[in-house]
C-alpha cells in the first residue's frame, strides 16, 4: 500500500468529518440557544452560567401574552387541508401523466414543471387579488389555495408510477379493476416511501411557511404559528429573549418531536424515493 495515499485518505476522511461536525454545530446552535433562555430566567439568557434555576415561567407569559394554542390548531388545519388536496391532485395527475398517453400530454406535463421554475413570491399580488375577488382574504382556506396544486408533487409521483412495472398493472385489469382501482391497489401501495417523503417536505414547508400567511391573514382565528410568532417577537412589542425562546419552541416542538420519534422512516423514505 502506497503510504502517501494513505494518508491522503485519512487526511480526506477527517477533513470532511471535521466539516460535517462544524456544520451540526451550527445548524444546532441556534435551537441550543433557545432551549436554554426557555428555561432559564431572563437575566440568564446571555449568561452561561451552569448553575442557573430552571424555570416554566417564560412558557406560562408566552401562552399568557399570546393565543399559541389558537395559532397551532390553525396551522394544523392548514397544512393538513394542503397536504390532503395535494396529496389527492398530485396522485390523479401523477397518474394520468404516467400511464395515458393523450394528444399534448408532453407540451401539458412541460407547463406543470414550469411552474418548478417560478417563486410563489412573483404572483403574490395575483394570487391576493384573486382570493379577494372570490372573498377568502383571511381565511384558511385562502392561505392553502395556492398551494394545493404542486409541480414537485406531480413530478415525484410520475416517476414513482413510471416505475411501477406494468404486469402489476395488467395483473389487476385481470382481476376485474378499472383504472381507479388498478390505481389505489397498484400505484399508490407501492409508493408508500415516495408519500412519506413528499409528505414531510409539504408539512415542514408550509409549518414554517410565513410571507404569504403574513400578507393574506388579518385576525387570529387564521393567522398560523409563524405570523404569530412574528407578530409576538416584532421589538415595539418588547424584547424578552427567554420569552421570545419559550414561544419559539413552542411553535417548532411538533416538527422537532415528529422528527426525533420517526428520524429513521424519515431517512429511509428520502433514500427511497431518491433511489427510484
Amino acid at each position: 500500500m502506497n503510504p502517501s495515499r494513505s494518508f491522503s485518505q485519512v487526511f480526506h476522511a477527517s477533513l470532511e468529518t471535521g466539516a460535517a461536525w462544524l456544520l451540526a454545530v451550527l445548524w444546532i446552535s441556534p435551537l441550543a440557544y433557545a432551549f436554554w433562555a426557555a428555561f432559564h430566567p431572563g437575566e440568564y439568557a446571555v449568561n452561561f452560567n451552569l448553575l442557573a434555576p430552571l424555570t416554566l415561567d417564560n412558557f406560562r407569559e408566552a401562552l399568557s401574552q399570546a393565543p399559541f394554542p389558537r395559532y397551532a390548531l390553525n396551522t394544523f388545519i392548514l397544512v393538513s387541508t394542503i397536504l390532503v388536496a395535494q396529496l389527492v391532485l398530485c396522485t390523479l395527475a401523477a397518474y394520468a401523466f404516467a400511464r395515458y398517453q393523450f394528444r399534448g400530454h408532453k407540451i401539458a406535463f412541460a407547463l406543470v414543471l414550469v411552474q418548478l421554475m417560478i417563486t410563489p413570491e412573483i404572483l403574490i399580488v395575483e394570487n391576493y387579488s384573486t382570493l379577494a375577488r372570490f372573498s377568502l382574504v383571511d381565511t384558511i382556506l385562502g392561505i392553502g389555495l395556492p398551494y394545493m396544486a404542486s409541480a414537485f408533487g406531480i413530478f415525484l409521483l410520475r416517476q414513482a408510477f413510471k416505475s411501477t412495472p406494468k404486469e402489476l398493472e395488467e395483473a389487476a385489469r385481470l382481476e376485474g379493476c378499472g383504472s381507479m382501482g388498478v390505481l389505489w391497489r397498484v400505484y399508490v401501495p407501492l409508493a408508500r416511501p415516495t408519500y412519506l417523503a413528499y409528505a414531510l417536505v409539504s408539512i415542514s414547508h408550509h409549518w414554517n411557511n410565513f410571507l404569504w400567511p403574513l400578507i393574506v391573514t388579518n385576525s387570529v382565528e387564521t393567522r398560523p404559528l409563524t405570523v404569530g410568532l412574528g407578530i409576538f417577537g416584532a421589538p415595539e412589542s418588547g424584547v424578552n429573549w427567554s420569552v421570545i425562546s419559550a414561544a419559539t419552541l413552542l411553535s417548532v416542538a411538533p416538527l422537532l418531536i415528529a422528527f426525533l420519534l420517526f428520524q429513521r422512516q424519515f431517512v429511509q423514505s428520502f433514500m427511497y424515493a431518491g433511489i427510484k
